[in-house]
């Protein structure tokens, strides 16, 4: 598996190049749209899109399509407890990143072999962890920690009080 992870990552649920444009090449871009279909030819487009940028692209909670594609890797959400994916063939490169807003979902997380756990929400009122919190739960794992929800340019400071090893987000990339 991939060994250097990106540390900025942003979610988008509609193809808008406005949005991607105002990213580096550094932040990878993850497609999460729970309201659609999984649509092959946009998903093909984001993807080259992104390639021409120099961004990665990674699909969320669909480890198949994103192989069959032959994507950068693959968000699971914390309401995916599935394991079955562990069966498939992977790149070395293939990214494989999760979401967890609890220790039993950091648990499961680990038994789906991400290599990446976004924790959840740091800052935002859902889901609402705040900083000590989430300090406590990054100290128990191993797992690469990446920061989610209501992170902002002047809260982001806090974070460095964290093990953090990365960002995610929509609103703070925007």
């Amino acid at each position: 598996m991939h060994n250097k992870l990106p540390t900025k990552y942003y979610f988008i649920n509609k193809f808008d190049t406005n949005y991607i444009d105002k990213q580096d090449s550094q932040t990878v871009i993850i497609y999460r749209n729970y309201n659609l279909t999984a649509e092959k030819h946009l998903i093909l487009k984001i993807k080259n899109y992104c390639k021409k940028r120099g961004n990665k692209f990674l699909l969320s909670n669909n480890i198949k399509l994103a192989l069959s594609l032959n994507l950068d890797g693959a968000y699971i959400p914390s309401f995916n407890k599935s394991t079955k994916h562990r069966s498939y063939t992977f790149k070395k490169s293939f990214i494989i990143v999760g979401s967890a807003h609890n220790l039993k979902e950091m648990t499961i997380k680990k038994h789906q072999g991400v290599q990446a756990i976004f924790l959840s929400s740091v800052f935002k009122k859902k889901n609402y962890l705040g900083i000590n919190k989430f300090k406590l739960l990054s100290l128990l794992t191993k797992k690469k920690i990446i920061a989610l929800g209501g992170i902002s340019s002047k809260n982001v400071r806090l974070l460095n009080l964290t093990n953090y090893y990365g960002i995610a987000g929509i609103s703070f990339f925007e």
